[in-house]
């Protein structure tokens, strides 16, 4: 199954330097920035080239996450949903453990049943599929804990990555119906708490966790309409700020008391795109024939409005009642943006918290970068790249990745002054720091790459769908 290093002697070295403490651990690394303090990373790399080693493994779209000398992941093998560990310095696969799966929900071409990310405090490793809930192991791979949760009804599948917070581990459940964020002891999994959030309607976020100066640290998730900040003792709700998109996938930012985060819900969200969507009680009074409470498909006034009936079918009867019109009408009134909030308050904080605004070329799915006093943003389609002065919001430059015709799902990240950012197709273009465009390098995978590359030491690891290459600098 293993694929032999190319250079074994390098293994032999790196067995010997590892560091034991090197840690990404959870979903981009530390707290979700996607920037690591490591040196001497391989700016050219490939299937011949820096290769450390190679390891052939189950289809699957989640991050690798390190912690001393293991590496965590997920994959799909014939149905079958599959936890495992990976030996840092060998690419040797330690353990692996199977799921149960008592369903197969619906998902997006562009997602996948392994698709959230694992995280570990060390000790234990927690790993969530959609299809089933919520598992714990030690690092050696003993079942500590189970937890089913579920079945869930997001239109395009389940995506956020739990994290470890204190001593519980918090899974963000954003979905049509019934969106929560929850609690569970990281010891015995018991659910410590559940707060609802009425108003997320799609998204797959996962938090990052502020700590206020002289403070408790803060769980910090975006969703719907909505940054919200939650007391992980209690989920209680402390403070939000309004003014997001209606679809949040990204992951958010931290930078001294300033949050970055991206959001993209349509094209029809951007400013001087945006449609007028007719209020609900006046459509409801000219469009409901039957008076039933419900507009079908040929009842709703306007071609967009029957085009995006799947999108806010909320109960998926096929139908748009009173409910689902308003969060209609709410969505298609929000915009597009990178926004740049400061942290911290008590309740509602939309007023005093947004420090700017920018709106040009926002992501969908990557999640932004803050590296070296400039801010990144990497566009899905095309790899249209926007830098900002993250103070002021100004552009700094904004030009295409030199990858013709590619997409991007997986999340830029930083370190060694050197920033990586990987395509769909496989190539990995290496950009300098300080917002220089022209790039250092790009390689070639020759596999799709949907998974965020992790920093951790003195070596890059890169998951495609079906490998997980570590690559270093040869001694």
């Amino acid at each position: 199954m293993i694929i032999q290093t190319l250079l074994a002697l390098a293994v032999t070295v790196a067995a010997a330097a590892a560091d034991p403490a090197g840690e990404w651990a959870r979903f981009r690394g530390p707290n979700g920035s996607g920037v690591a303090e490591v040196g001497a990373l391989p700016g050219e790399f490939g299937p011949t080239r820096n290769l450390i080693w190679k390891a052939d493994l189950p289809p699957g779209y989640s991050s690798p996450i390190i912690y001393g000398n293991r590496i965590f992941l997920t994959g799909v093998r014939n149905g079958r949903l599959i936890s495992f560990a990976v030996d840092r310095l060998s690419g040797k696969v330690l353990w692996e453990r199977e799921a149960p799966r008592s369903r197969q929900e619906k998902l997006d071409p562009r997602n996948h049943a392994a698709s959230p990310s694992a995280a570990t405090d060390g000790e234990r490793v927690f790993f969530f599929f959609a299809d089933y809930g919520l598992l714990a192991y030690d690092v050696n791979g003993k079942e500590l804990w189970r937890r089913p949760l579920g079945p869930f009804n997001n239109i395009y599948g389940m995506g956020a990555s739990p994290i470890v917070v204190d001593d519980v581990v918090v899974l963000t459940c954003d979905q049509s119906i019934g969106s929560f964020i929850a609690a569970f002891d990281k010891k015995t999994g018991r659910e410590r708490w559940r707060t609802a959030r009425i108003e997320a309607r799609s998204g797959h976020s996962t938090p990052v966790v502020y700590t206020p100066a002289g403070g408790r640290p803060q769980i910090v998730v975006p969703g719907s309409f909505l940054l919200s900040a939650y007391d992980p003792r209690d989920g209680r709700r402390l403070w939000w700020v309004g003014g997001l998109s209606f679809e949040l996938k990204s992951t958010p930012v931290i930078g001294g008391d300033t949050l970055y985060i991206n959001g993209f819900g349509s094209p029809e969200n951007q400013p001087g795109a945006m449609i007028a969507v007719t209020p609900t009680n006046e459509v409801f009074a000219s469009r409901d024939a039957d008076k039933d409470g419900k507009l079908t498909r040929d009842e709703l006034p306007t071609s967009h409005a029957r085009d995006s009936l799947p999108f806010f079918d909320l109960n998926g009867d096929k139908t748009i009642d009173r409910t689902e019109w308003d969060y209609y009408k709410a969505a298609m009134e929000s915009e597009n943006g990178m926004l740049a909030i400061k942290l911290g308050g008590s309740g509602d904080m939309t007023a005093t918290a947004v420090r700017w605004r920018y709106q040009r070329g926002i992501p969908q799915l990557p999640s932004p970068l803050l590296y070296e006093r400039a801010l990144y943003m990497v566009n899905d389609a095309g790899g249209l790249v926007t830098v900002l002065n993250p103070q002021s919001g100004a552009l700094i430059v904004q030009g295409r990745l030199k990858v013709p015709s590619d997409r991007y799902y997986a999340s830029p990240v930083a370190g060694d002054g050197k920033i990586f950012i990987a395509s769909e197709s496989g190539k990995v273009v290496v950009l300098p720091p300080g917002g220089g465009l022209d790039a250092l390098a790009i390689n070639d995978l020759q596999d799709s790459i949907y998974a965020t590359p992790a920093l951790v030491d003195k070596r890059i690891y890169i998951r495609t769908v079906n490998s997980l290459y570590c690559f270093g600098l040869s001694p």
